[in-house]
C-alpha cells in the first residue's frame, strides 16, 4: 500500500553530463519505504535500492554520518539519533513546478538559531587538533558544532528561501515522517551511472573557503587568494588523494584521475575550493559497494579517515546525523534496459552540508495553526596544520551565513526623499534595489518598481516625505511615505563603544529590512543624531543609517566599501561630484579629525559633531 505521508522533491545539477537538464522532480506517495536501523540492515537497504532502480523506479532519500561502521568497523561514530538509512521508493517522478518561487509559500518561515559551541570551547578543540596533528597521528580534520532553534512557519517557505539564500547546487526536500531534511548543499559526494561494460563516476569534494569581497575588486582578489594559498590548497589536496585512494578500490586499473585541480565556485556569502576526481568503476559494481568505498565523504572527515573519525567522536559531543551523511537520488539511467530487462542505473548524492533538520520534539509548540518545531544546522571546516583560531572561527560565521539570510523574512529596502512630488536620485536607487534583488534571489522587475514610485509621486504632489520603498522575495513592490521632519543643520554624533560585528554582512552591504544589528548601537543619549560605527579592525565604517565622511589632512573622506558598510545613494553622488573621496580611517584618527559629516540621500550633507 503507497505511504502517503512522505513526500520528496529535488533539484540536483547533473554533473556528469554538462548538457543535460538539472534533475528537477517531485514524488509523492511511495509504494514503499526502506529504513535501515541498525548497521547490519544498512547494506541489505542499499542493496533494496539498486534492485529497484533497476526495475525503473525512482528512490529518495539519505544515509546517516553514524552509518559509516556498516561499511567499516574501524570508523568510528556516536550511536545514531535516527534511522541509519532512509529511502522512499517512487513509481515515477512528477514535474517540478514550472515557476517555483510563485508557487512558493507565501507564510513567514523564522527560525532563532543559538550556538551550541562556546568559543572558549572551540579554542580548546583547535589546540587539541593541532597537537594530534602536530604529533604526527592525523593531518587535517573536520571538525563541526551544530547551531539550534526553533522553526516557526512553514517547513516548505524555510525551503524556499534556502534555496533563494543558497541557488544551484544539490537541493532536496525530503519529508521522511519524524524528520523533515532541507538540504541546499553545493557540494557533490558523487555521480555515478552505472554500465555493463563498467560505469562512470565522479567526486567533486569542497574544501577551502573566502568570505565573498564588498567590491568587486575586493571579490576578485579573496578568489585569486583562496586559489593560490597554501594553506587552502594543502587542505584540498588532502582529501583529494584521500579521495583518490577510496575510488581505486572499485575504479578499473589505472582509471583514477584528477581532471580538475583547486576551481573557485562562487556562492552567494563564500568562495570555495573544489576539485574533480574521476573513475571508471568495475563491471557489476553496486551501489553497495560505492558507499563502502567512499563513505563518509572524505571532505567531511579529514585524513586519514579512520584516524580523523576518532578525534571527530571525542570532540564532538553527540552524533551528526544526517549532516556530513548523503542525501540523494538512485533511478534507471537513461537508455534501452539489458538483455534481462533490467535498467542501468544512476545515483547522484550531496554531502549534506548547508542542510537544516526539522524534527518535532517533546517540547515543541504550535504558533497559531503552524508548527513550531527543534531545527539543526551544521557547520564546520577541515583544521590543517597552521589553522589559526580566529580565522577559523571567522569561516564558520561567513559559513553561517546562508541560514541566517533564510531564517528571517525580510524586504529589500530602499529609502528616497520625496519632495512636491518628484524623489530625489530615484534611478539610482532603482538601480540598487534591482542588483540587491540579484543577489538575493528575488524576483525583480525594474519597470514595475519605477511605477510604483510614479505612483507614490502622484499620490504625495506636496510637501517632504520620507518614502520607503519596499521589495518582497516575490517581486512584489510597494511604497510607504511619512511626512519627512526637519533636521537641524549641525548633527551630534557619537562613537560606537564596541566594534561593529556585522560589518562584513550581506544585509550592511546591501540595505534590507532587517536592521537589528543596526538597532544595537541606535543612541539612546537624547540630542545624538547617530552613532558612528567601526569594524574588528578599528576601522571607521559608516552610521546606523547613513555614511560618514571627516576632514581630516586638508580633504574630506569617506571609508571605502572594503571597510564594510552600505554603498549609500548621497554617498556615491558626493563621490561622484568631487565633494570628498575614499580612504581608511581608523579611531586611532578621530582626534585629528577637524570636521564631521552625516551623508544620505534622504537629508544631504549635514554638518555633524562628534562627541569626545
Amino acid at each position: 500500500m503507497p505511504v502517503l505521508t512522505h513526500i520528496s522533491r529535488i533539484d540536483f545539477t547533473q554533473p556528469l553530463d554538462a548538457s543535460a537538464p538539472r534533475l528537477q522532480h517531485s514524488f509523492v506517495s511511495p509504494r514503499e519505504v526502506l529504513v535501515a536501523n541498525t548497521l547490519a540492515d544498512v547494506r541489505g537497504v542499499l542493496d533494496a535500492v539498486h534492485a529497484a532502480a533497476q526495475r525503473g523506479l525512482w528512490c529518495v532519500g539519505h544515509v546517516r554520518y553514524e552509518a559509516a561502521a556498516a561499511f567499516d568497523a574501524a570508523l568510528q561514530t556516536h550511536p545514531a539519533d535516527g534511522p541509519l538509512a532512509w529511502f522512499a521508493v517512487y513509481e515515477t517522478p512528477q514535474p517540478w513546478p514550472a515557476d517555483a518561487a510563485a508557487s512558493a509559500p507565501a507564510d513567514a518561515a523564522e527560525v532563532v538559531w543559538a550556538d551550541s559551541l562556546s568559543r572558549a570551547d572551540f579554542e580548546a578543540a583547535m589546540a587539541r587538533i593541532q597537537q594530534a596533528i602536530g604529533a604526527g597521528e592525523l593531518y587535517q580534520v573536520n571538525y563541526t558544532a551544530p547551531l539550534r532553534g526553533r522553526l516557526q512557519g512553514s517547513a516548505d517557505a524555510l525551503f524556499a528561501a534556502l534555496q533563494r539564500a543558497q541557488p544551484g547546487g544539490y537541493a532536496a526536500y525530503i519529508h521522511a515522517g519524524a524528520e523533515q531534511l532541507l538540504s541546499v548543499s553545493p557540494e557533490l559526494f558523487f555521480d555515478w551511472h552505472d554500465a555493463p561494460e563498467g560505469g562512470r563516476i565522479l567526486a567533486r569534494p569542497m574544501k577551502g573557503t573566502a568570505p565573498r569581497g564588498a567590491t568587486p575588486e575586493q571579490d576578485a582578489d579573496n578568489a585569486a587568494h583562496l586559489s593560490t594559498a597554501p594553506k587552502e590548497r594543502a587542505e584540498n589536496v588532502m582529501i583529494v588523494d584521500l579521495l583518490r585512494n577510496d575510488l581505486s578500490r572499485i575504479a578499473q586499473p589505472h582509471s583514477v584521475q584528477v581532471p580538475a585541480l583547486f576551481a573557485t565556485q562562487a556562492l552567494p556569502t563564500v568562495w570555495q575550493m573544489t576539485s574533480d576526481v574521476t573513475a571508471r568503476t568495475r563491471p557489476g559494481t553496486t551501489l553497495t559497494d560505492v558507499f563502502a568505498a567512499l563513505f563518509p565523504c572524505g571532505s567531511v572527515t579529514g585524513a586519514p579517515k579512520v584516524r580523523a573519525m576518532q578525534m571527530i567522536r571525542s570532540l564532538e559531543p553527540a552524533p551528526r546525523g544526517v549532516y556530513c551523511g548523503a542525501v540523494g537520488v538512485v533511478r534507471p539511467a537513461n537508455g534501452a534496459t539489458g538483455a534481462d530487462g533490467l535498467h542501468s542505473v544512476a545515483a547522484t548524492f550531496n554531502v549534506p552540508i548547508r542542510t537544516v533538520v526539522l524534527r518535532a520534539g517533546a517540547d515543541s509548540t504550535t504558533v497559531g495553526d503552524l508548527p513550531c518545531v527543534i531545527a539543526s544546522c551544521g557547520i564546520g571546516s577541515g583544521i590543517t596544520s597552521g589553522a589559526e583560531p580566529a580565522a577559523e572561527w571567522a569561516e564558520w560565521r561567513h559559513k553561517r551565513a546562508f541560514v541566517e539570510r533564510a531564517s528571517m523574512p525580510f524586504e529589500i529596502l530602499e529609502t528616497l526623499g520625496l519632495q512636491h512630488g518628484k524623489f530625489q536620485h530615484a534611478d539610482l536607487h532603482v538601480r540598487r534595489m534591482v542588483e540587491a534583488a540579484a543577489h538575493f534571489g528575488f524576483a525583480c522587475n525594474a519597470h514595475a518598481v519605477r511605477q510604483e514610485l510614479q505612483i507614490a509621486a502622484l499620490q504625495h504632489r506636496d510637501g517632504a516625505w520620507r518614502a520607503r520603498l519596499l521589495l518582497a522575495a516575490s517581486g512584489q513592490a510597494r511604497t510607504e511615505a511619512f511626512a519627512l521632519q526637519p533636521t537641524s543643520e549641525l548633527v551630534r554624533l557619537q562613537l560606537a563603544t564596541r566594534p561593529f560585528e556585522a560589518a562584513h554582512s550581506e544585509f550592511v552591504r546591501y540595505k534590507t529590512t532587517r536592521r537589528a544589528h543596526y538597532a544595537a548601537f541606535a543612541p539612546t543619549t537624547r540630542g545624538v543624531f547617530d552613532t558612528v560605527l567601526w569594524n574588528d579592525a578599528g576601522e571607521i565604517t559608516e552610521g546606523t543609517f547613513g555614511n560618514i565622511a571627516a576632514f581630516i589632512d586638508d580633504r574630506w573622506v569617506t571609508p571605502p566599501l572594503s571597510c564594510g558598510l552600505l554603498p549609500g545613494i548621497g554617498r556615491a553622488v558626493a563621490l561622484r561630484d568631487g565633494w570628498m573621496t575614499e580612504a581608511v580611517l581608523r579611531v586611532e584618527d578621530v582626534p585629528r579629525v577637524q570636521n564631521w559629516a552625516f551623508v544620505n540621500s534622504l537629508r544631504g550633507w549635514l554638518s555633524a559633531t562628534l562627541d569626545a
